[in-house]
């Protein structure tokens, strides 16, 4: 009952709630870059910087939901794989960094979250249930291939953000940085390999969720 109720607490909060980050915001000393940006610039940042909310939101979501069932009572297992849930905490706490540091940009950047936020957590904590209940190796597995594409599709994003908007590239860069360890983590405690077209159904799912998170 404690798991579910922190599980619930922890899907208004990520929705609800102003997060705030433990970590400094990596961004470049004032002045802030909002004010040398065209009305274009400003708009694409502000839809890039959306996208990239999102992520945060479903990361929330993904983490949560795969400590939820590493600590869910399975026979054959005991009361669950407390090391496990605590390194899925604990990458959680820093994905909470990611979350305030893109929202605090969204606000300097006058742009809105996703409307469909709602959705995309619900969606996310469906996943994370599915792959915690499949076990550590294949629950680590998919940490391993998000983080992993994640790490891919914000590289892209610094190829696509304003030149001269380097208050968001500084973000987007210790993101980088920060998911690239996480599926370092993942790998040396244990994942295992997901079939290719997991991978390939992961990358549908992405694409489909970038594309609408850029406009709504």
């Amino acid at each position: 009952m404690d798991a579910l109720l922190n599980a619930a607490d922890a899907a208004l909060r990520t929705l609800f709630v102003h997060p705030r980050a433990s970590r400094d915001c990596p961004t470049v000393p004032e002045p802030r870059e909002v004010e040398t940006l065209n009305e274009g610039e400003r708009r694409e940042a502000g839809a890039l910087m959306r996208v990239n909310h999102v992520g945060e939101v479903c990361a929330q979501a993904l983490y949560t939901a795969q400590a939820l069932m590493a600590r869910w009572p399975v026979r054959g297992r005991g009361t669950g794989q407390e090391s496990l849930a605590l390194q899925l905490e604990a990458a959680g706490k820093e994905e909470t960094d990611h979350l305030a540091w893109t929202q605090e940009r969204l606000d300097e950047l006058d742009a809105r979250p996703s409307l469909l936020n709602p959705v995309w957590y619900a969606g996310a904590f469906g996943l994370g249930l599915l792959a915690g209940g499949l076990g550590k190796g294949l629950s680590l597995g998919f940490v391993v291939e998000t983080e992993r594409q994640v790490e891919a599709h914000l590289a892209s994003h610094m190829e696509r953000l304003p030149a001269a908007d380097q208050a968001s590239r500084a973000i987007v860069a210790q993101m980088k940085e920060d998911e690239a360890r996480h599926a370092r983590e993942a790998q040396h405690a244990g994942a295992v390999e997901l079939p290719r077209p997991v991978k390939g159904l992961m990358r549908v799912a992405a694409r489909v969720m970038t594309t609408v998170a850029h406009r709504i």
